[in-house]
């Protein structure tokens, strides 16, 4: 947070000294990132909450709450900038060429930048949370938002033509705006109960399929929470051994998904006799 507090202070201050709307522009979009921050750390209280009677799976899709609403920041930002853009380019008035101070802080803001997106990322692999991950890939969003405002300075200096920093500031929104939309489809996953790599029930039909008392799997369902998997099985024992020993299959099943799917937050199996009826089950895979 201090980091990008500093970092958009830096480019606000610059760019209007300077008069470079592309500037101004990173600089906004760096603002969005104090924000973004502020939101995480008010999310990461509430995800550290323990389970209670309302919410008995814990508050983990807090995260992908907060991550929606970043998608949102993350846009508005791109529209402001892509609007003052635009109006630059129509605008009637004689453009000036910006000061060189818009190229000395472009090139501060990028190895900021970078430094801050390497941390965000070794800490998102760390705690495996999505919401640290998608801040991570704003942050090297604004990596690349940096270098191509530096690209648009420099072409604008060399061929002394000042509309080239609104061009470079439409570029840089259009970037933005399209960061957004993938960080709010990324967030849809966990809200609908979805996964985004569908090879997990591959993965746990092989881990089944390792212990041969386990018939029929079927039901199988998976959705995250917090970045983890929490999975419903349904399988076919031999009706006439005892509940002791179909519950130990169940247990050999269970650890099987383990060896094979280490981010878990929960497995559930229900275990029926060998031969049950299934009538149109909606829910789960076969």
């Amino acid at each position: 947070m201090a980091g990008n507090a500093f970092l958009s202070i830096a480019k606000l201050v610059i760019g209007f000294l300077s008069g470079s709307l592309a500037v101004i522009g990173d600089g906004i979009d760096s603002t969005t990132d104090v924000a973004i921050s502020l939101v995480m750390v008010f999310t990461a209280r509430i995800v550290n909450r323990p389970p209670d009677k309302k919410h008995a799976y814990g508050h983990e899709k807090a995260e992908s709450i907060a991550t929606k609403i970043l998608s949102f920041i993350i846009f508005y930002a791109g529209i402001q900038i892509l609007i003052s853009s635009i109006k630059q380019i129509f605008y009637a008035e004689t453009k000036l060429l910006p000061s060189l101070l818009a190229i000395y802080v472009t090139v501060f803001s990028i190895i900021g930048k970078l430094l801050l997106a390497y941390y965000q990322f070794a800490q998102a692999k760390k705690i495996d949370s999505n919401m640290l991950r998608a801040n991570a890939k704003n942050m090297r969003n604004d990596v690349v938002i940096s270098l191509s405002v530096l690209v648009g300075l420099i072409f604008t200096f060399a061929l002394k033509m000042p509309v080239l920093d609104a061009v470079t500031g439409i570029l840089v929104a259009l970037y933005i705006l399209y960061s957004a939309f993938g960080i709010f489809m990324d967030s849809n996953i966990e809200l609908m109960d979805s996964v985004k790599d569908i090879s997990v029930y591959d993965q746990i039909f092989e881990a089944i399929n390792e212990v041969s008392e386990a018939k029929r799997p079927h039901r199988i369902r998976v959705r995250t929470v917090g970045g983890l998997y929490n999975i419903g099985i349904d399988i076919e024992v031999n009706g006439n051994i005892s509940l002791h020993e179909a519950h130990k299959i169940a247990t050999n099943v269970e650890e099987s998904i383990h060896r094979k799917i280490s981010n878990i937050y929960d497995i559930r199996i229900h275990v029926e006799p060998e031969g049950t009826i299934h009538h149109n089950e909606r829910f789960g895979l076969e």
